[in-house]
């Protein structure tokens, strides 16, 4: 299925749940508050994204100076994608890895660790760097802020029918409470679950439209398969509110289950991209 419509079905499904949950428990009223309410919280997050996320792991700005080898190979592919410039940082980890942020592609930002600095090839980063620009292009920071909202509305009126459950006001006479507080509890897992799928699906929109901005798929499966590989092995203190902006998750050992994992297999995202044109 195609990534983008596939993005498009999860985010309606998050929208049916939060509003199949507010029509059982909290009305027309109550869903529009907590949709409110968490929409204020996530504009806020979108909207200083850059900010906070660079103070959190100490970046620095990289000018063409400090590193024009990197300097030049965002520059050159920027142009390619048709996207402005973005700021360049680097982060004082040696933990390969990489990400972007900013509310759009004009405050954008492509920040990369020390180590992958020193792992990849120039040809692997490329690949990378490639990957981090899909997601400026396509406006994944945006994406993620509405699942998340909607993710956040739905938990916030779990929250709120378990406590109406509590003090016998739980839904309409006719509901059966019993249907009612699995509703409770299970919505807010369904709502992870499909915000995790959303990062899931933005990761291999990313990775293809990444391999064809850098013009060569089987560098970005490289530079993956390394960067998985070597963050295992030194894996960094990341906060996990932000280890879905990564490039490869930042997290050693496997997820609990992938179904709340922010990040597909690395093993599916290589095989996807090997089996891509080796010349784009």
């Amino acid at each position: 299925m195609n990534n983008m419509l596939k993005t498009t079905l999860l985010l309606g499904g998050l929208t049916g749940l939060l509003m199949l949950i507010g029509a059982q428990f909290g009305g027309r009223s109550g869903m529009i508050f907590a949709f409110v309410f968490a929409m204020v919280m996530n504009f806020g997050s979108y909207w200083f994204s850059d900010r906070l996320v660079l103070a959190i792991y100490k970046a620095k700005p990289v000018t063409e100076s400090d590193d024009p080898g990197l300097y030049s190979i965002v520059r050159s592919l920027s142009s390619r994608a048709g996207l402005p410039m973005p700021r360049v940082y680097r982060i004082p980890n040696p933990s390969p890895n990489a990400f972007a942020t900013g509310r759009n592609p004009d405050h954008a930002v492509i920040a990369v660790t020390d180590g992958i600095r020193k792992l990849l090839t120039d040809e692997e980063l490329s690949g990378v760097i490639g990957h981090e620009l899909a997601h400026i292009g396509h406006r994944d920071i945006l994406i993620s802020s509405i699942a998340a909202t909607l993710a956040g509305a739905i938990m916030m009126l779990a929250y709120m029918a378990r406590w109406a459950m509590i003090f016998g006001r739980g839904g309409d006479e006719d509901n059966n409470p019993i249907a009612l507080l699995a509703m409770a509890i299970l919505a807010p897992l369904a709502a992870v679950i499909i915000q995790m799928a959303v990062s899931r699906s933005r990761e291999y929109q990313a990775d293809e439209t990444g391999a064809r901005i850098a013009g060569n798929p089987r560098s970005l499966a490289s530079a993956l398969e390394k960067l998985s590989m070597a963050s295992r092995g030194a894996p960094m203190k990341a906060n996990p509110s932000t280890s879905h902006m990564f490039i490869v998750k930042p997290f050693s050992g496997k997820s609990f289950m992938n179904l709340f994992s922010t990040h597909p297999p690395v093993e599916k995202r290589v095989a996807r991209l090997r089996g891509m044109k080796g010349s784009l």
